[in-house]
């Protein structure tokens, strides 16, 4: 999945019913648009891992692994 743009998830927010989007940082209307979902708030937390393999937001969310010296 590729990123997901801030308009796209704006948009997103809309169709949830999410008011005052603008001005919040994405990471924040993702989590709110999780919870509305029914699902764990966790965008951005789970760091190099995440057993969320169908997650919208999972390239966004996963730090890139350290390369390896």
């Amino acid at each position: 999945m590729a990123k997901v743009k801030i308009n796209e998830v704006r948009k997103l927010a809309k169709q949830h019913n999410i008011k005052g989007v603008v001005g919040k940082k994405k990471a924040d209307i993702i989590r709110e648009i999780q919870l509305a979902e029914g699902n764990f708030d966790c965008f951005g937390t789970a760091g190099y891992e995440c057993d969320q393999l169908d997650c919208l937001w999972r390239d966004d969310c996963l730090l890139p692994m350290p390369k390896e010296k």
